[in-house]
């Protein structure tokens, strides 16, 4: 890549590096249509605007419950 190109796209390991996760969380957030992504050839990539849409998103969580109650 030359400088001052910017990456559009991003394969799943880098994907999952950015965010600081796994790639099969990567691949499970892909499956459950949480994350965006296209099949080129056999390689799987996501643009980096979905990953920057993902971490724009609230997630519903799990509350946190004490184990007093």
């Amino acid at each position: 890549m030359q400088q001052g190109e910017t990456l559009l796209a991003v394969g799943v390991a880098e994907a999952a590096r950015r965010l600081g996760l796994s790639p099969r969380t990567i691949a499970s957030l892909i499956s459950r249509g949480e994350l965006a992504s296209r099949k080129v050839g056999r390689r799987r990539i996501i643009p980096v605007r979905a990953l920057e849409a993902f971490l724009r998103k609230d997630h519903p969580t799990q509350p946190c419950r004490d184990e007093d109650e």
